[in-house]
This record gives C-alpha cells, sequence and structure tokens, in this order.
C-alpha cells in the first residue's frame, strides 16, 4: 500500500510541474486532463503527507523514550506515543478506503426521472413528494436543479418528471436513490381513512460527455410538436417542443420545459446520451456479475429499495436493513444517514472482495 502511494504522491508532484508547463497551458485538452487528475489525486496524497508526518512523529518520540531518563518525560512521552498511534490507526484506515476502485461517474452532474407506478394519483402525489426531497437536499448540498420535462397529475404531483441535478459528486451520493420507492399513508382522496401502499420509480442516470459515448446525429429522428400542460391543454401556439429518437437502441427522449426549440433540443440531447450511457453501461455491469456485488442497490430499478411509513413516521431502507424514525426530516431533504450508510456498505463490501 505505500509504494502505491508513493507513486501516487510522485505522480502528484509531476502533475505540478506539467501544469506549469507553457506548452501544456496552451493545450486546453491537456490542461483540463491534468487538472481533473491532480483534483483527484489531491485528498489521498494530502492524507498520505498526513500520514508519514505522523509515523515520523511517533518514531522520533519511541527514541526519545528510550533515551529519556526522567519519569515526567517518560510520562508524557508514553501519552504522545498512545494520541500518534491512535492517529496512525485512523490514517491507514482512511487511506485504505482512498485506494479503493472509484466509480467514473462519481464527480458527475446527474439527470433523475422520478415516476409514478403503483396505485395511480396516490403514485403522482408521491413521485412529487420526492422530487421536493430531492430539490431540498440538493439546495443543502449546494447543488442547482434544472428542470427538463415534466408531466403534472391533474390532482397534483407528477405522472414522470426528469430533472438535472448539477453539483460535484453529485452521482456520488444519488446513486444509491436508483430503484423502486414504497409509501404507505391514507391519500389525499380517500375517505375511508385506509392506508394505502403506492410505489414512484426513480432512475438516477450520470451525465455522458460527448467523448463518452458516440452518438450519430443520423441515428437521430426529430420531432416538433407544441408544448402542452396538465390535463393534454396547450401551453403555447409555437412548436417549441422536441422529441429526439435513437433509432439504434429505441430510446425516446423529449422536451418541452424551455420556449426555445433550440433549448429544448439540448436539453433532451443531454438526457439521449445520459440514457444511452446508461444503457451500454447496464449491459456491461450485467456481463461482469461481481461488479455488481459492489454496487448497493444502483443497478435494478425495479428493486424496492426504501419505504416510507407515514402513520408510524418511519422510513427504511431494505438494503442495508436501516430504519430511522425521522419521516420529517427525510422528507425535508435530510438523506445524509440513508446515503453516509450506503456508502460505507459499498466500501466494506470493496475491501472484502479486495480481500478475497
Amino acid at each position: 500500500m505505500l509504494e502505491r502511494l508513493q507513486s501516487l504522491e510522485d505522480r502528484y508532484d509531476k502533475l505540478n510541474e506539467l501544469l506549469s508547463d507553457p506548452d501544456v497551458i496552451s493545450d486546453t485538452k491537456k490542461l483540463r486532463e491534468y487538472s481533473k487528475e491532480q483534483s483527484d489525486l489531491e485528498e489521498v496524497v494530502q492524507a498520505y503527507r498526513q500520514y508519514k508526518d505522523v509515523t515520523k512523529q511517533l518514531k522520533d518520540t519511541k527514541e526519545m523514550l528510550e533515551e529519556e531518563s526522567d519519569d515526567d518525560m517518560q510520562d508524557m512521552a508514553k501519552a504522545e506515543i498512545e494520541e500518534l498511534s491512535e492517529t496512525e490507526k485512523e490514517l491507514e484506515e482512511r487511506l485504505r478506503i482512498l485506494l479503493l476502485p472509484k466509480d467514473p461517474n462519481d464527480d458527475k452532474n446527474v439527470f433523475m426521472e422520478i415516476r409514478g407506478a403503483a396505485g395511480g394519483d396516490e403514485a403522482a402525489l408521491f413521485a412529487g413528494d420526492l422530487y421536493r426531497m430531492y430539490a431540498k437536499y440538493a439546495e443543502i448540498q449546494g447543488w442547482k436543479i434544472d428542470v427538463v420535462e415534466a408531466h403534472a397529475s391533474a390532482v397534483g404531483g407528477y405522472k414522470e418528471i426528469i430533472f438535472m441535478v448539477n453539483g460535484t459528486g453529485a452521482y456520488s451520493k444519488l446513486k444509491y436513490e436508483n430503484g423502486a420507492h414504497r409509501v404507505q399513508r391514507v391519500p389525499e382522496t380517500e375517505s375511508g381513512g385506509r392506508i394505502h401502499t403506492s410505489t414512484a420509480t426513480v432512475a438516477v442516470l450520470p451525465e455522458a460527455e460527448e467523448v463518452e459515448v458516440d452518438v450519430n446525429e443520423k441515428d437521430i429522428r426529430i420531432d416538433t410538436f407544441a408544448s402542452s400542460g396538465p390535463g393534454g391543454q396547450s401551453v403555447n401556439t409555437t412548436m417549441s417542443a422536441v422529441r429526439l429518437t435513437h433509432d439504434p437502441t429505441g430510446i425516446v427522449v423529449s422536451c418541452q420545459d424551455e420556449k426555445s426549440q433550440i433549448k429544448n433540443k439540448e436539453k433532451a440531447m443531454r438526457v439521449l446520451r445520459a440514457r444511452i450511457y446508461d444503457k451500454y453501461q447496464q449491459e456491461a455491469q450485467q456481463e461482469i456479475d461481481e461488479n455488481r456485488k459492489s454496487a448497493v442497490g444502483t443497478g435494478d430499478r425495479s428493486e424496492r429499495i426504501r419505504t416510507y411509513n407515514f402513520p408510524q413516521t418511519r422510513v427504511t431502507d431494505h438494503r442495508i436493513g436501516l430504519t430511522l424514525q425521522k419521516l420529517d426530516q427525510v422528507m425535508e431533504g435530510k438523506l445524509d444517514a440513508f446515503i453516509d450508510a450506503l456508502l460505507l456498505e459499498e466500501q466494506t463490501n470493496k475491501m472484502e472482495q479486495i480481500g478475497e
């Protein structure tokens, strides 16, 4: 592990030199590539330097203890050795985690697609609740939400809503939300007070850059139509809404959120690229079953991942068996307890695989 860490530090120092090279500075592609690589290495290199500093202090203090005859100084040295040893262990554990294989999509923006599933109107209302939950979570994280497409239900909520989350590390946290979410509560439309169970599905797609997925313009069929609001009524008379159909995969994306046809096409293209990229990733994961062991519920979207029980103010994540009596806080976007636990589970699984 130490040899690998030293090689990463050497590479980090080399990148610092390269980023000061006039030839690199004048080359936008290389400058971006090296800057990203340096940024990716920074956390592990800083932790390694801290680890080296602590081990040196520990070695020096142990040598001082052997040479020191004064009882008070020996007691101080022993206390310092105990404290430094604990810090050394903590840094070793942190470095092991930092060296785990990283998901290449973790730093990306994401597209989230929420759809009401089983439960009719109540499912649409729940889809709206989930959207607001994620919007509040994004606000807490300092991320920006941009709605791409929304189909509102007549009673409120959404039959479907697609939105982009812009922010560093958005995928690294939101990828765990991929799957079927279940709600248990008394619907507003229920006069008898009976508890109903409804579901909504959440899909989380990393934004794909053009270089990551080859989309030939000739393979895309473009249709334009007038935007419509809830219930199908026309909201404008111009043909600003855009529908893209990717013939090789059959993927269809539409966007009508913007008044400009050009902007709608740009948004739809970004979603289309993300869906094609996601499709290829899903196919690759199916071929490599071992990879799926380290992914905590980030694969099959039909998998029921979480239940929100309103009568008992309880939220349960079925993947890790975690239940919290904090439904009101969770619906306000305070998802860190679940996301941190899921991240820890994934890290543990990866470490076990490396051990095997």
